[in-house]
């Protein structure tokens, strides 16, 4: 599925039904007390109570009572609590009313490699944001959700609200949210059992309007009492009385709890109908949905649709799904008790019945239907095919959790003698993060396989499709090289991954381009990048021509990242370009990746020595993440930033920048290598700083070592270590420093030209040349830097010579008296000359230049960030806090947060205040 295709009912089998909102009738009992009571301007309307209190009737006569208000109708039910399927249907429930709702963030869930659910969801508040209409979404039978990450995403989603936007939910139960909170805010208005109940007045309405009884108001009153208002007790107490004629009678002897006036007045119920409608009733309760074909499959019978119509006429606890009258449901408490009675009358029938719903639904490719009464019959051998055959589209559609269940459902032993589902449950435990769980299982598959080839052996092995048998080779080697990548084990990534490749077939697009990628990113960890280059790029466009692009986009980061460590600036800037050019054609400016795209752009410039130009789009970048609210890595722009906040010579602010990076950092699913750790780029600023005993304690702490085997994930540290004890005989003298140093940079030296990495090359040929100037060696020196020159030029390098200093420009200034690259070592001398003498440039507190008018004066403690300025210029207004959160696309809440941040730097309290302290601040 592209990113701009919506979800169909191929893809979500009985979509349609998921939004029908059931249809309100003036011939029902109409309820305005209640209708007024809810409230579309508050965040959350709470209809709670147990079943047949007319929840659902309730907000389908609210829905028909404003025809022209936009409504997004969800019906849940309980295999809706895969978080995948549950915010799909959301979404596409929303996009159905405003079909630019939804978009972008349907996009980013149903990508291969979906962001954290928060950015999917704080993309759908900004595009229901962008929508001036009022929004409601309502939620009905909420209790079926027990997914605790989808209460949260809710959670999520309350706290952002638009103020346009309003959210209602019906459950059987209280879900569980911030009820409390809502409530002390004034945001949440509530109906419980209380306000549902019939009134007397209702009840009589009830009684004889809708059900068709001549009944007295004391018999009414009577019948009130004794059900309490309860709507479904009335309604099953109505059933029984009718064609009684002592009704008085019957009410008097009517009385009970709840769960005695349902088995009573069941017992009724089914007993007064004819022998042919009870039958159809408890053959067909095992279904949560029916239509008329499906009914005669279940039953054996012809007269489906016949039956639905009869009982709808009938109002026996019936409800039409889709307005072609199509797809029905029992009511839920209906279906319950008629389950219960069918159990109890012929349990040996049960079993038929799941069996026959379940072939029926596979013959219409409904197959996660065909699996629960497959697995509720139960008939684990059929269940376990079933999965087998849906798993290939299961994977696609990213829905391994509910396979997970499927499988937890079935006996171990049958799991184990089939080999292609002991493979797809080492995948889902992967992705469930079972690591050792998942080997066993593909030890078992290969037990299997082992069976198979080896004829004599009498162990029985089911298989069901030839197909997979012969894909299941690839398919556990793939599997091996996602445990492998799990575990950081590189050798076995690229062992697993060379097999996985060479075994799967070509038409297998999708693994091939995952496992590809993957086997690029362990070459580059290994020390290759060029290779990793070439497997990586080979993985996207793979991707691309799958129609995928955001994938293409997304990944483009670890693109540069390899292309940068391989000394390949041009070739890096042309790739990001082309990225975003591909980004502008999907007619999303806020892809995920793209705002990586900014970031590689401006290193590339960093190592370039356009500093100006590499602030702007760092600037660039970082605005348009906080807009899409994206998280990815976020460190890596602390990081960038600290490096530019460096070069122009904050030093001290680069630290602090540093700080916050580690504060961010996180170990990445993907093996994506860490070959520039923070502490060593902590290290190296101390240096410039003259503060050596610092950097010495880095060293201690390390345990780092002019010794040590040589790997590319730490030559960024060794590297350092060199310059720290270059700077260590520039202070001390000893000889023994110095060598310690050059024998170290020899050996860095060796490594990466024997893997051919022209950036690392370049590197340690600069701190080499450093370190025979520091000996005053300058018949090493020329040579040495004369390499790195020669390597450097064509790809533009400034960064690397110009922050070195005076010892650099000693030496640059000894190679143009020599005329080696001269145009090129002028063009290095002007750069150092002003490399880091810039201490208040606009990037150290980075605002756009726009809003600055200088850096932050000296009583403002902490500057504030470029998104609190934007919000500060916009208090200064009449702007109201929604109306700001609409100018910025944010949500409000985010508004309120950025606030609360302006008035705690300014130490201020309200909005007059911070805005006039800020023009004291000269800041606006």
């Amino acid at each position: 599925m592209t990113a701009s295709v919506r979800p169909t009912t191929s893809d979500f089998p009985l979509l349609a039904t998921k939004f029908y909102c059931p249809q309100w009738s003036a011939d029902l009992v109409s309820r305005p007390r209640l209708i007024d009571l809810i409230n579309p301007q508050r965040k959350l309307t709470l209809v709670s109570a147990p079943a047949g209190f007319g929840k659902t009737t309730l907000l389908a006569e609210w829905v028909t009572s404003f025809p022209l208000r936009p409504i997004a109708w969800v019906s849940l039910d309980t295999s809706d609590n895969d978080q995948t399927v549950f915010w799909t249907y959301l979404i596409t429930a929303l996009q159905n009313i405003h079909p630019s709702i939804g978009t972008r963030s349907l996009s980013l869930l149903q990508s291969p490699q979906p962001p954290p659910i928060e950015s999917v969801l704080m993309t759908l508040l900004n595009e229901a944001t962008a929508v001036e209409a009022e929004v409601v979404l309502i939620l009905d039978d909420y209790h079926a959700i027990e997914t605790e990450t989808i209460h949260h995403g809710i959670g999520f989603l309350l706290s952002h609200l638009p103020p346009q936007m309003h959210l209602i939910i019906a459950s059987r139960a209280d879900p569980p949210l911030a009820l409390a909170r809502l409530r002390s805010y004034g945001d949440l208005t509530e109906l419980r059992v209380s306000d549902l109940r019939f009134t007397p007045e209702e009840a009589a309405a009830f009684l004889n309007q809708v059900m068709g009884l001549t009944i007295s108001a004391a018999d009414v009153a009577a019948l009130e009492k004794r059900t309490e208002g309860w709507i479904a007790g009335l309604q099953l107490a109505a059933l029984s009385m009718q064609r009684r004629e002592d009704l008085s009678g019957f009410i008097t002897a009517f009385s009970g709890d709840d769960r005695y006036i349902v088995d009573y007045l069941l017992e009724e119920v089914l007993q007064r109908q004819p022998e042919r409608v009870r039958h159809f009733l408890l053959q067909t309760a095992i279904l949560e949905r029916l239509t008329s074909d499906l009914c005669d499959a279940v039953t054996h019978q012809t007269d489906g649709q016949a039956m639905l119509e009869t009982l709808e006429r009938g109002n026996l606890f019936i409800i039409p799904l889709d307005n072609q009258r199509q797809w029905y449901r029992y009511h839920h408490l209906f279906a319950d008790v008629l389950q219960a009675h069918a159990l109890t009358e012929s349990p040996a029938r049960i079993p038929h019945l799941h069996k026959r719903a379940s072939a029926w639904y596979e013959q219409h490719d409904l197959y996660a239907e065909a699996i629960r009464h497959a697995l509720a019959a139960p008939d684990f051998e059929r269940a376990a095919g079933l999965i087998e055959q849906v798993w290939p589209t299961m994977r696609r559609r990213q829905r391994e959790t509910t396979v997970f269940g499927w499988i937890t459902s079935l006996p171990d032993a049958l799991i184990r003698h089939r080999p292609v589902l002991s493979v797809v449950y080492a995948l889902v435990l992967l992705n469930d993060g079972q690591l050792d769980a998942a080997e066993s299982r593909l030890q078992d598959a290969e037990r299997c396989l082992a069976v198979i080839a080896d004829s004599t052996e009498s162990l029985a092995v089911v298989v069901t499709d030839e197909a997979q048998l012969q894909s299941l080779p690839a398919s556990i080697a793939n599997a091996r090289a996602y445990r492998a990548t799990a575990l950081r084990d590189v050798p076995s990534t690229v062992t697993y991954a060379q097999q996985a490749l060479a075994l799967l077939p070509a038409d297998e697009e999708y693994e091939r381009g995952t496992t590809v990628a993957l086997l690029g990113l362990a070459y580059w960890t290994d020390g290759k990048p060029e290779a990793g280059y070439d497997s990586f790029a080979e993985g996207l466009a793979i991707f691309k021509h799958m129609g995928l692009p955001q994938i293409a986009i997304g990944g483009t980061l670890i693109l540069a990242q390899m292309s940068l460590a391989q000394g390949r600036l041009h070739r890096t800037i042309q790739i990001c370009e082309q990225s975003l050019q591909l980004a502008a054609e999907q007619g999303d400016p806020v892809l995920p990746g793209t705002p990586e795209l900014y970031l590689a752009l401006s290193e590339a410039y960093y190592e370039q020595g356009d500093l100006a130009a590499a602030s702007q789009l760092w600037q660039s970048g970082e605005t348009l993440r906080q807009q899409a609210s994206l998280s990815g890595a976020k460190f890596l722009w602390r990081v960038v930033q600290a490096r530019l906040t460096a070069a122009e010579g904050n030093v001290e602010t680069a630290l602090d920048q540093l700080h916050q990076a580690e504060q961010l950092y996180y170990k990445a699913p993907m093996p994506v290598p860490n070959v520039r750790p923070i502490a060593a780029l902590r290290a190296r600023l101390w240096l410039r700083q003259e503060r050596l005993t610092e950097a010495l304690n880095w060293v201690s702490d390390s345990t780092l070592s002019v010794d040590d085997e040589l790997s590319y994930l730490q030559e960024y540290e060794h590297l350092t270590l060199a310059q720290i004890l270059i700077a260590q005989y520039r202070r001390d003298g000893t000889d023994a420093l110095m060598h310690q140093a050059l024998e170290l940079l020899t050996r860095l030296l060796a490594a990466a030209e024997a893997q051919e990495r022209t950036g690392s090359i370049i590197e340690i040929l600069v701190v080499q040349a450093l370190a025979y100037e520091a000996k005053a060696d300058l018949t090493g020196a020329i040579p040495t830097l004369e390499r790195a020159l020669t390597l450097a030029e064509p790809e533009g390098y400034v960064r690397l010579f110009a922050e070195c200093g005076a010892p650099m420009v000693r030496l640059l200034q000894a190679i143009k008296t020599r005329n080696i690259t001269p145009a090129y070592t002028q063009r290095l001398l002007t750069a150092a000359a002003s490399w880091g003498q810039q201490s208040k440039a606009p990037f150290s507190n980075p605002v756009p230049l726009s809003l600055s008018k200088g850096s932050a004066p000296p009583s403002l403690i902490e500057p504030l960030s470029q998104r609190e300025l934007e919000v500060l210029r916009l208090l200064n207004t009449e702007l109201s806090g929604p109306e700001i959160a609409r100018e910025l696309v944010v949500a409000l809440s985010t508004v309120r947060t950025h606030t609360k941040r302006i008035y705690s730097k300014l130490n201020v309290t309200n909005r007059r205040a911070a805005v006039k302290r800020a023009i004291e601040l000269d800041l606006i």
